[in-house]
């Protein structure tokens, strides 16, 4: 649950961040996504889902560092 946690803790600073700094481009990717069809951004969060999972599993056992 910490590592959860942290994770959480880390996206929330990194979404604020780039809503920070470029507030402009953040407003932009937010209405194309709002435009975008429902099986686009599914099949987008299902990619990143499997991303993520491969990421912190790679990491996990100590593949990448």
């Amino acid at each position: 649950m910490t590592d959860f946690l942290a994770a959480f803790g880390l996206l929330l600073a990194l979404e604020g961040i780039f809503f920070a700094a470029l507030p402009g481009v953040a407003r932009r990717v937010l209405s194309e996504a709002a435009d975008s069809p429902v099986e686009r951004m599914r099949l987008v969060g299902i990619v990143f889902a499997v991303i993520g999972v491969v990421v912190v599993w790679t990491v996990r056992r100590g593949g990448l560092l």
